[in-house]
């Protein structure tokens, strides 16, 4: 999601060179040009076409250029009103459509949007650069920020002034004009090569990969929905009476999981982890050499030692080195965890009398036969209970318990795919909060995973507070047939944590754009994460696990066997999580030749990674870090997870899921997140810094 201030254009070079050169008039049949008539003003997506794109952004870069004009044109002495609040308040139609336009690009795409994307992406580059490196604004900037304890600011407003000096400064504006010019060219190349990737990705994952079963008894195995909706898939594709698995995780790991066929197995693991390393035009080993290389270059012209340094020195972790320490306290326990996990499938696969050792695509297969044999549970015993809709009103429950909130849905307001649901979002007392949409399945022009995301950021303006609109986007499975879409536990939590986050940006309120809702990148994931607690708790499973055909809520032996096996495969999913983590660091801090595969096999050799277990994110389609905003961050679910465990223990230590108190302090800390650093924002809430503790025992690592 795009920032104030991170925009576009080579027209606006053309308006501030030219500027005896008369503007087009708009056209105002365009939706972004005028006020919007939807219900609490969201983007008119029934009106808003192709075309409209591309002169709404440079109309809103040119609207942004005259609007620093202006700032830098006042001979007013530079104060906190006509510098820095002037400058928070800028590029309001800019913001509007690249929000709607990169959001469409991400759950929506198609090969129009994508090109538009390519010419729209660097125009967005050249804008943040002429911002960034605006000498005069800067030095406008810089006047408020040296004498802002001397001209009487609140808090808020001080901590404004900060970061946006620091904004400055870390963006290139003390460099010279040489190095500036050198910026503005590693800039303009790493856009375009993140967006690339990103492009590759998509690809990779959901045209160039499909497997086609003929045989039926290839499918041995797989539950009676997972065939369904196998079916579903290949009817779509035209191949009626057969059987395809893809790439999306709704596909393919019930395949995984249940497929007796080893072989399609393999060959459907392979297919997922050689995303973008196949040597065709979708292969992404070039553009992470250049990404990494240019990135590297960015961080020691603005005077880090690596692109780590520079991009952790603004979070809660502040170096690499604090980092790399923090993971591997967590990597020696889970990985004799995960050791302790493989000898447990082995034996299995010995006393079945399997004449093989455990491979990589052989991991969750053998994992569930050995959670069915410790646990008497698997997968398919739980999904019957997790009917999507039951699970959207069991996190609505959460919700309203915490916070008092209720969700309304509204079939009058615009969504921008038919299959995306808008609620509005309001107090008990009926005030309105803002609007949430949810867009739950996989389609081909939606981008892997889940995340949130948003159209309209929480802010005021003249005064008037402007509310949020916030949409979270995943890749659930889908209905089949007669069966409706029943979610696996880790969708569940999926489910529960990107509603986490919309609950962040819900409930954010501040004064200022720069610092409302806006926190370090590692503190960024305990509003999801903590929110993946209430999902599990027994007394959250009896409201909304209820069984899709029978209605029956979960059984109370079956809720036992789900804690009992909480911290099953615990070894593997943090094994695999920090080896991506630690990967990431190694992108970031180590020098890169030539090889993308060697450097990857080095980095894991040297933690000792074992070869059943690939990290959760292979480098060739790491979209994390290499397009989604992550790199050298991708460590911050973990870091976070101190934080969402301990907090959540005070919620448990208090005896009361719901604890009136901490609610309202946590609602407190979301609200407030920006006002100040992460740490005491934490502390505020719980009272003390995070212990660990809560966590090694959540995993079973203690």
């Amino acid at each position: 999601m795009l920032k104030t201030g991170i925009s576009i254009v080579a027209i606006a070079l053309i308006f501030s060179a030219c500027n005896t050169s008369k503007a087009p008039q708009k056209d105002m049949s365009n939706p972004f040009f005028s006020e919007y008539k939807t219900p609490h003003q969201v983007p008119p997506f029934n009106e808003i076409k192709m075309e409209h794109y591309l002169p709404a952004i440079e109309e809103g870069i040119s609207e942004q250029v005259a609007e620093i004009k202006a700032i830098t044109d006042n001979k007013e002495d530079a104060n906190f009103d006509n510098t820095i609040l002037a400058f928070d308040l800028s590029g309001d139609l800019l913001k509007r459509a690249s929000y709607v336009f990169f959001n469409q690009n991400s759950a929506n795409t198609n090969d129009q949007i994508q090109a538009l994307a390519r010419d729209i992406t660097p125009k967005l580059t050249t804008h943040s650069n002429n911002i960034m490196l605006n000498k005069e604004l800067f030095a406008k900037v810089k006047a408020v920020y040296e004498k802002r304890n001397e001209l009487n600011l609140d808090v808020e407003q001080l901590r404004v002034v900060e970061k946006y000096y620091q904004d400055f400064e870390r963006n290139g504006a003390n460099l010279s004009d040489e190095k500036q010019a050198e910026l503005r060219k590693l800039n303009d190349e790493l856009s375009m090569l993140e967006l690339k990737f990103g492009e590759n990705t998509l690809a990779e994952t959901n045209k160039n990969f499909k497997m086609v079963v003929e045989n039926e008894a290839d499918l041995k195995g797989l539950p009676a929905d997972v065939i369904a909706a196998a079916a579903e898939l290949a009817k779509n594709d035209s191949l009626e009476g057969k059987w395809m698995f893809t790439l999306q995780k709704p596909s393919m790991i019930p395949f995984l999981q249940y497929a007796e066929n080893r072989e399609l197995r393999e060959k459907l693991y392979k297919g997922y982890t050689n995303r973008g390393n196949n040597n065709n035009e979708f292969d992404n080993k070039q553009v992470i050499e250049k990404i990494v290389k240019l990135r590297d270059q960015r961080a020691k012209l603005l005077g880090f030692a690596n692109h780590a340094a520079y991009t952790v020195d603004v979070n809660m972790a502040k170096t690499p080195e604090t980092i790399n320490e923090f993971l591997m306290k967590l990597w020696t326990p889970a990985l004799e965890r995960a050791k302790t996990e493989r000898a447990d499938m082995q034996a299995m696969i010995n006393k079945e009398g399997g004449k093989f050792e455990l491979e990589m695509w052989d991991w969750w297969y053998y994992a569930e036969k050995v959670r069915k044999a410790k646990y008497d549970l698997d997968e398919a015993q739980l999904k019957p209970y997790f009917k999507l809709e039951n699970v959207v009103d069991g996190m609505f429950y959460v919700a309203t318990k915490l916070y008092g909130v209720q969700f309304i849905k509204r079939t009058d307001i615009p969504v921008y795919n038919e299959e995306a649901i808008a609620y509005e979002v309001q107090e008990a007392d009926g005030k309105h909060i803002g609007v949430f949409y949810m867009d739950f399945h996989p389609r081909p022009g939606k981008s892997n995973g889940a995340w949130q995301t948003g159209y309209r950021d929480q802010s005021y303006i003249n005064g008037q507070m402007i509310t949020p609109v916030v949409s979270i986007v995943c890749n659930f499975t889908r209905p089949a047939g007669d069966v409706p879409a029943l979610l696996s536990f880790d969708e569940v939590t999926t489910l529960f944590h990107e509603a986490g986050h919309a609950f962040h940006a819900l409930f954010t309120h501040g004064t200022y754009r720069r610092t409302a809702g806006v926190v370090a990148r590692d503190f960024v994931e305990l509003p999801s994460q903590i929110m993946e607690n209430w999902a599990k708790e027994p007394e959250v499973l009896r409201a909304y696990a209820k069984h899709y055909q029978t209605g029956e809520v979960i059984p109370e032996a079956l809720i036992a066997k789900l804690v009992k096996s909480a911290q099953f495969n615990q070894g593997f999913e943090t094994v695999e999580y920090l080896a991506a983590s630690l990967l990431d660091m190694d992108w970031h801090t180590k020098t890169f030749e030539n090889d993308v595969e060697a450097f990857e096999k080095t980095s894991m050799d040297q933690i000792g990674l074992i070869d059943e277990i690939v990290p959760r994110y292979r480098s060739t389609y790491f979209s994390h870090i290499f397009s989604g905003g992550y790199s050298a961050g991708y460590y911050v679910y973990i870091w976070a997870a101190v934080l969402d465990a301990d907090a959540f223990d005070a919620f448990e230590q208090s005896g009361d899921l719901f604890n009136p108190e901490y609610a309202a302090k946590f609602r407190t800390l979301l609200s407030k997140c920006g006002s100040d650093e992460g740490m005491a924002i934490y502390k505020t809430f719980r009272g003390q810094e995070p212990s660990i503790e809560p966590l090694l025992k959540r995993r079973g690592l203690k």
